[in-house]
């Protein structure tokens, strides 16, 4: 059996492996004939394209890529195997369906792993000079504050912005609030609030401070005020791709600073995190799919299995979005969207497993 298992986990690789060489190279080459025009105008060197763009694009290929690619793979050489009567073989040798099955887990346990250590360390880390490559010499990453922000910056500590300009760091009609349990013990406000980025302080200007103590109330009134706050203008913009670039303990960390600010984006990173823990778990659904779909001998050969399976696939993709844009902007929790798709296949995939020929 030992022999067996071998023979499989090297098919269900080699092809993977393979298939994905091929494509890494079919979309590189289509990258760069859109992408041409780009370099040329920015004067981007070769060692840059090749070390900081496409060197760094490969991680983040593979890991997109490689649930379809691991059920292609896995349709493909079973669909052979069926078609060259090996799995009529092995079952009349006397093993069992269910034992057949130990090899195709144990790669698609390899690959799966590999997308989750892809997803939270490797990605982030190429994704940094993957975007500032883009930054330099294809487009600028989108930065956006909103109005009318609120925001707690410390337990007890609440800030607001009618307004945030982010290109002079500066906005207008602020107000800061410190409470102790349910009572108010002082207010800051302020027509407009300027980041001096030399002294790394907040010039306030026509301020009106408010201080409780118990009974006693004082008020403080003025035309220009520099102090040190407990935040800065980079808490009001964001990089549309600030998510990417952050690994799991770092995204950790982001979303107990935006849980704790109320951020009106927490959601997003919520689903990026369920989804780097969701997601690898798709390969061994997918590998129980195509083996199921594929092992026994049609008709119609490689050619429906990879029909059936490639229809599969795409269905779960879209279902993975359909959930994910439920959490983003609906009213569903980020961790049942993120996982639904995994439990509606999940049963699919045992159904498929309990009719298919044992």
């Amino acid at each position: 059996m030992k022999t067996i298992d071998i023979y499989i986990i090297k098919k269900f690789l080699g092809t993977f492996f393979f298939t994905l060489v091929l494509l890494i190279f079919i979309v590189i080459v289509f990258d760069i004939s859109e992408k041409i025009d780009d370099f040329l105008r920015h004067d981007a060197p070769l060692k840059a394209i090749i070390f900081d763009y496409y060197l760094n694009f490969v991680p983040y290929f593979i890991n997109l890529f490689s649930y379809l690619l691991t059920f292609i793979a896995v349709i493909f050489f079973t669909s052979r195997m069926a078609s060259d009567s090996e799995i009529v073989a092995i079952l009349s040798s006397g093993i069992s369906f269910r034992r057949m099955l130990f090899p195709y887990f144990i790669s698609a346990l390899v690959l799966g792993l590999l997308s989750f250590f892809l997803a939270n360390f490797i990605i982030p880390y190429t994704n940094r000079s993957m975007f500032a490559f883009e930054k330099r010499y294809i487009n600028n990453p989108k930065e956006f504050s909103d109005q009318n922000i609120h925001k707690q910056i410390s337990p007890g500590t609440f800030i607001y912005f009618e307004n945030f300009n982010i290109h002079n760091n500066s906005g207008w009609k602020f107000t800061l609030e410190k409470f102790e349990g349910q009572n108010l013990v002082y207010k800051l406000m302020s027509e407009r609030i300027e980041w001096d980025s030399l002294r790394l302080r907040w010039k306030i200007s026509n301020y009106y401070f408010r201080k409780l103590d118990g009974m006693t109330e004082s008020i403080t009134k003025g035309d220009k005020l520099d102090t040190l706050l407990p935040f800065k203008p980079a808490d009001f913009t964001e990089d549309v791709e600030e998510v990417k670039i952050m690994n799991y303990f770092t995204l950790q960390e982001q979303i107990k600073k935006k849980e704790l600010r109320g951020d009106a984006d927490l959601i997003k990173f919520k689903v990026k995190k369920y989804e780097r823990i969701a997601f690898p778990f798709a390969t061994l659904i997918l590998t129980l799919i195509g083996v199921s779909v594929s092992s026994r001998k049609v008709r119609g050969g490689i050619g429906f299995h990879l029909g059936l399976g490639l229809a599969l696939t795409f269905i779960y993709i879209l279902f993975m979005q359909i959930f994910t844009v439920f959490a983003t902007f609906g009213d569903l929790p980020p961790m049942i969207a993120v996982w639904i798709p995994n439990i509606i296949f999940g049963f699919i995939a045992f159904f498929l497993y309990r009719i298919a020929p044992k």
